[in-house]
């Protein structure tokens, strides 16, 4: 029902690309009468979004007052009430992009409407990691157009609780954040993972005291068992022992993000807990775009069911999930919305390497990713890809930048990096570097880029 009346009442009509995809497919809006008729559908992906207008809900006004909806709103509001209530619907008061890092970005409208559900999507978020609203907040993403600051800022209005915005290592950089950090002496912290471990790491350092912390969210990146392992750590050094860690999935064509819910003290997350009544997601096979039964791996592909502004329908995000969707039951929270089960990694971190026997083989950065994150001993680290020589015609070279936890010994280290690879990809690093925290702090860019650099690809770019 809220796909259908989606469709008729505001894609179809209102939209350019699917006005003029609907007219060429000879198909009324109406013939979409539920999810399983999606497949009617061709899929969305960020090449066909070349131009962002196309995606945008744009009314016709003399198509819109003639709607039964508007109608209807008219007779018991009266014209003017119907007027402020559309314009609060439908007019574009924000924009947010995508972060452009494989591609251009591009442009994300929001209106009142939408905002409105990205409070609710962050209220939701707050009950599932079992925030309270007496908490203080501590929101370290940096200042940007993107949906993870703004979801965050918009939770904490959603929740109605204290949330300061630091800006993330941009603004404040690690010493201004360290600084606030320990005056607010926050609840919770919502924020990139990698920037955070380098936060706790200094924080540790400098043996600072942060007593209240209860939790840590996360967001815009991976997390690894490993990195969830590390942070804990670190929490205990600065008093907070028992922190609960939760990780979130979203990306910017949904305009909403999910989360885990908090699990029993030493029990395994649960999957991202999605919000049917805001989003429809299918699981597909990414080489023959069919659907997937429940519980298989396969591709996310999203459809909003309540966006505004810009929407793109079938979304295809590039986003492999091992271990599917599930609607039945959580074994924690015994919520039965949809849940993403395991691991999530992107299919452009899939990346083709001529080393070694692997000529031309293609090799998956995401396991490479876990697999520093969980090894024991390693801190902070960065792979380099380069061409033996600088030359574009030579074979591909694969350094690991690290650092040793602790003082740990280098050469135990290297060794035991050195084996993971092979029995993982079948190769090692071509050099494991060791580096001081600050000098990999520079090389991962804390506290300049939106996104740490964790993977850095320095070939030739015709030959990527």
């Amino acid at each position: 029902m809220l796909l259908r009346h989606f469709l008729k009442d505001r894609v179809v009509p209102f939209t350019a690309y699917y006005s003029k995809l609907f007219k060429e497919l000879g198909m009324e809006a109406g013939d979409i009468r539920g999810t399983d008729d999606l497949a009617k559908l061709p899929f969305t992906s960020k090449r066909l979004i070349e131009n962002p207008r196309d995606f945008v809900i744009i009314p016709d006004e003399h198509v819109l007052k003639h709607q039964w909806s508007t109608l209807r709103y008219a007779l018991t509001h009266g014209p003017s009430a119907t007027k402020t209530m559309l314009e609060e619907e439908l007019r574009p008061i924000l924009l947010t992009s995508t972060t452009g890092r494989s591609a251009a970005p591009v442009p994300f409208l929001y209106s009142k409407h939408d905002i409105v559900n990205l409070e609710e999507g962050g209220r939701r978020m707050m009950e599932l990691c079992k925030s309270d609203p007496s908490w203080r907040h501590i929101n370290a993403f940096p200042f940007a157009p993107h949906l993870a600051f703004w979801l965050a800022h918009h939770a904490g209005t959603g929740f109605n609780t204290f949330m300061l915005s630091t800006g993330g290592g941009k603004t404040m950089g690690t010493d201004g954040n360290l600084r606030l950090i320990g005056k607010i002496q926050p609840d919770a912290i919502i924020a990139m993972p990698t920037f955070l471990y380098h936060l706790l790491q200094q924080a540790a350092a400098e043996k600072q005291q942060w007593t209240n912390l209860k939790r840590i969210v996360l967001g815009g990146e991976k997390v690894p068992n490993g990195m969830r392992r590390k942070l804990r750590a670190l929490c205990e050094e600065i008093g907070s022992p028992g922190v609960s860690i939760m990780s979130t999935y979203g990306f910017t064509e949904a305009k909403v993000a999910w989360t885990e819910c908090m699990p029993p003290d030493g029990e395994e997350p649960s999957g991202f807990h999605v919000y049917p009544d805001m989003t429809f997601l299918e699981i597909i096979n990414p080489e023959t775009g069919e659907r997937v039964p429940d519980g298989q791996p396969g591709e996310i592909v999203c459809t909003p069911l309540d966006a505004r502004g810009t929407v793109v329908m079938r979304y295809r995000t590039g986003d492999l999930i091992d271990g599917g969707i599930t609607y039945e039951a959580c074994p924690h929270c015994g919520r039965t919305c949809p849940r993403l089960l395991g691991k999530i990694s992107r299919v452009s971190d899939m990346r083709r390497l001529n080393i070694g026997k692997l000529k031309g083989t293609l090799v998956d950065f995401n396991a490479l990713e876990n697999l520093l994150d969980d090894t024991e001993g390693l801190g902070a680290w960065q792979i380099e890809l380069r061409k033996r020589n600088d030359d574009p015609l030579e074979s591909d070279v694969v350094l690991v930048h690290a650092t040793p936890i602790n003082g740990g010994n280098p050469e135990d280290l290297k060794q035991k990096i050195s084996s993971r690879f092979g029995n993982a990809v079948e190769f090692a690093p071509n050099e494991i570097l060791f580096h001081t925290w600050d000098e990999i702090r520079r090389m991962q860019g804390v506290g300049k880029e939106l996104k740490e650099q964790k993977v850095v690809d320095h070939r030739p770019s015709t030959d990527n």
